[in-house]
This record gives C-alpha cells, sequence and structure tokens, in this order.
C-alpha cells in the first residue's frame, strides 16, 4: 500500500495525471527490436492499471532481454495485440482513466521506457498522448537522498521503498511497484519541505 502524499495543489493535480509506465522489449533499441508488452497505472490509490501484450513487428531479438521478459516472439506473434490496437487501447484507457487530462509519464530509467512508447505511438497513431516529457524516478531519489547516479539504482531505491524486494519483469506488476516507490519519494520530499 502507498504511502499518502500530501502536497500543494497544483502539485497534486500534476500527481493525479502521472502514468507509471514499464515496458518489455525484446533489445535495447525501438529501430532494431519490438515492444513486448506494456505495464502502466496511476501513481494514487486506488490504482488503475492497464496492461497488454504485443505482437512482435520484427523478429530480432537479444536472448537476454527474452530470458529476462519470459516471453518468445512466436507466442507473443500468435496470441498478442497488434500493435496499431494495442496504442490504440493504451491511448484510450489514458483519455477515459484521467477524464481527458494531459498525462504525465513517469517510470524508472525513463529514457529507456519512453523511448519505446514514443517511438510505437509516433509509428503507429502519429501522436504521443504523453508528449515529449518524462519524469525519471532516479533523479528525484537522489536528490532526495543526496547520493549520487550510481547509488540511486534499481536495488538501493527498492530497499528504501519496496522492502528490498526486486523487480518481477512483468510490465504492470514492475509499474505497481515502481508507482510506490515514486510515492513514497513525493511523501518524503514533502515530509522534508514541511519542516523547512
Amino acid at each position: 500500500m502507498s504511502p499518502q502524499i500530501n502536497t500543494s495543489e497544483a502539485l497534486q493535480a500534476e500527481i493525479e495525471t502521472m502514468v507509471m509506465v514499464d515496458v518489455e522489449t525484446a533489445g535495447p533499441a525501438p529501430s532494431v527490436y519490438s515492444l513486448l508488452s506494456i505495464g502502466a497505472c496511476t501513481i494514487l490509490q486506488p490504482r488503475k492499471t492497464f496492461y497488454v501484450e504485443l505482437q512482435p513487428d520484427k523478429m530480432a531479438a537479444d536472448p537476454e532481454a527474452l530470458t529476462v521478459s519470459h516471453f518468445t516472439l512466436e507466442d507473443l506473434l500468435a496470441t498478442g495485440t497488434s500493435p496499431v490496437e494495442a496504442m490504440t487501447q493504451f491511448e484510450t484507457w489514458l483519455a477515459d482513466e484521467l477524464s481527458g487530462a494531459k498525462p504525465i509519464f513517469a517510470a524508472f530509467n525513463a529514457p529507456f521506457d519512453w523511448m519505446f512508447i514514443n517511438d510505437y505511438f509516433i509509428r503507429y497513431l502519429g501522436h504521443n498522448p504523453f508528449g515529449h516529457n518524462a519524469l525519471d524516478i532516479r533523479p528525484l531519489y537522489m536528490g532526495l537522498r543526496g547520493v549520487s547516479w550510481g547509488q540511486s539504482s534499481m536495488r538501493n531505491v527498492s530497499h528504501h521503498y519496496l522492502e528490498s524486494r526486486s523487480l518481477m519483469h512483468h510490465a504492470l506488476q514492475d509499474a505497481q511497484d515502481q508507482a510506490d516507490m515514486l510515492a513514497g519519494i513525493l511523501a518524503d520530499l514533502k515530509a522534508i519541505s514541511s519542516e523547512e
């Protein structure tokens, strides 16, 4: 259960539109490898969630990426949702769950996840409902704790907010765990600002 977040009205309104996103992919770059699954959730409770597995749009694969995700491209070709339908479903979910408000993309290591989401939205729908911005948990944690980039790894952040449990490499579960981490960081930042 994520902590309560008490904030200014402006920040509260933004938190209500933040969407934690996690992806599983066939490799490190969308120009070469496919997006395989998308998990997303709101930050605040009660959490609203989205999950889809995609048909690969290319058959290149990094074996390590597939080992981590437990997907096979052949299985997803048979059972996955087409990329255009998956991105349409994601856009519809964003509009429905956020009542038409512009969503704020959030992730742990946001450049990686945003790179795939942006590429697929642009290629398959012609636009990205998140725009060209992404909120990364790692620099927030660095500022909060006064630590180096190396000390803002998943292992260190999860120690403080997830009782040291590891991510499961299931896009929806990981998005929800990362939303707990972001909620914890925001609550800690609020507590510090209240003391000043």
